[in-house]
């Protein structure tokens, strides 16, 4: 209430919910309002507009802009061994041992038992279906290290296409390292699909390790090692996997 017995609008400026999840100073933020690229609720924000977080939808450019509070997301390096899952029947470790209990997370997407490397886990639902979603075709890309050697006959079947018993690969990017060894980068997420097209040319996986998912990557996290991601991370991530509108460009001009 103020002193003259008017009630104040509830809720917290647009400005500094926004600030406060990385999109940039306060000023910035007014700057986003003022230029229309702020919805809340399907509707353009204008300067002074308050929000409650816990249940108005916030967007900048189309993004939903993340701004539930406590949401949450970790970058693991995944060991061998540990498996994608909330809880196993057979009583195998998860990658939920791995991070912190509360608040309750999970992962997005899945690595095999025997698959190292990055993985993300997180409470924010909307954020993970629509990195989950096969239209937005994120790039994954592994290493990978093979029985025997590799041909240029084998890299060109693997980045033009592989016949699998559920249909053909789409084109990956392929590069070799060494003669059994090489980085490749899909935009799909079949079951397995990276080990069953090294099968498909006759040379089994050794070793098989994520190391970027979309814009994510971290040279430095150690097996079983995690990281929060930065705010301006988020975006980016966010950014990645927005579904196109008709007229505008799928890179929308988020601030760096």
């Amino acid at each position: 209430m103020t002193a003259g017995g008017a009630e104040l609008p509830e809720g917290e400026r647009l400005q500094k919910v926004l600030a406060r999840v990385g999109f940039g100073s306060r000023r910035a933020c007014e700057e986003l309002i003022e230029a229309g690229r702020v919805t809340v609720n399907g509707e353009v924000a204008e300067l002074g507009r308050r929000v409650d977080p816990a249940s108005d939808r916030v967007e900048v450019d189309g993004i939903p802009a993340g701004v539930l509070p406590g949401l949450v997301y970790y970058l693991l390096n995944k060991p061998a061994g540990f498996v994608t899952t909330a809880a196993d029947p057979q009583g195998r470790r998860t990658v939920l041992d791995l991070v912190p209990s509360s608040p309750r997370v999970f992962p997005v997407g899945r690595l095999d038992v025997s698959t190292e490397g990055l993985i993300l886990l997180t409470n924010d639902g909307d954020l993970a279906q629509r990195i989950a979603h096969p239209s937005h075709g994120m790039a994954k890309e592994y290493f990978v290290e093979v029985e025997g050697s590799l041909s240029p006959g084998d890299i060109r079947r693997l980045r033009e296409g592989v016949e699998l018993e559920d249909g053909m690969t789409r084109p990956a990017k392929v590069a070799a390292s060494g003669p059994n060894l090489l980085r490749i980068t899909l935009h799909e997420g079949r079951k397995r699909q990276v080990r069953r097209m090294l099968d498909a040319v006759g040379h089994p996986v050794r070793r098989l390790v994520r190391t970027r998912i979309g814009p994510l990557t971290d040279r430095r996290l150690k097996p079983g090692e995690w990281r929060h991601l930065a705010p301006g991370e988020v975006l980016v991530l966010s950014r990645a996997v927005v579904a196109p509108r008709p007229g505008r460009s799928r890179l929308t001009r988020l601030p760096p």
